[in-house]
């Protein structure tokens, strides 16, 4: 599963920047010029990261990352807020308080946003391959379980349970190699 990184920006040329900077990064960016379509792309894709834009027209960044905090399913996707206004420490705090990982203001070193946008990449990354592992375990404990109960009836089926045992490994691709 490749990373995903959301862009929002309402100015174009920003979100052209933004697709350069993270060019050869292993990530796909989605690009949306408004909060609205964020949440509309939160509704069905996961984000590794969200780059966002905190002064935009309609619903500005703080209030789209409110409602992205608010989502069970979205709240944990790390939010970098950009901004064009001089830095202003209360807006930094507001961001920061709404669960903000970064509030980056411009002009700032493209290197920086890339490494910052990496480490996410390599986290989402890495939780995803854990996710995956477990998945996988508690599958196998599931044919394991299986596989004993054809073994405790009367009599035991030991062929099915080594037909269970068989296709559980055929399926589980990710499984350390038998010692």
């Amino acid at each position: 599963m490749t990373a995903k990184a959301l862009l929002v920006d309402d100015r174009r040329e920003n979100l052209v920047a933004l697709e350069a900077i993270l060019q050869g990064l292993p990530v796909l960016a989605v690009s949306v010029t408004s909060g609205e379509d964020a949440l509309k792309q939160l509704l069905h894709q996961d984000f590794a990261v969200i780059l966002l834009d905190a002064s935009m027209p309609n619903m500005d960044g703080f209030e789209t990352a409110t409602h992205i905090k608010q989502r069970e399913r979205t709240r944990h996707i790390p939010i970098i807020f950009l901004t064009a206004l001089n830095y202003d420490a209360r807006l930094a705090f507001r961001g920061y308080q709404i669960g903000a990982v970064d509030y980056i203001t411009k002009p700032f070193d493209p290197w920086v946003l890339r490494s910052k946008v990496a480490v996410f990449i390599d986290l989402w990354t890495k939780t995803a391959e854990l996710t995956a592992q477990a998945a996988e375990r508690t599958a196998l404990r599931a044919a394991i379980n299986r596989a004993l109960a054809l073994l405790d009836t009367a009599p035991p089926d030991p062929v099915a349970a080594a037909a269970v045992l068989h296709e559980t490994q055929q399926t589980t691709p990710n499984r350390p190699p038998p010692n």
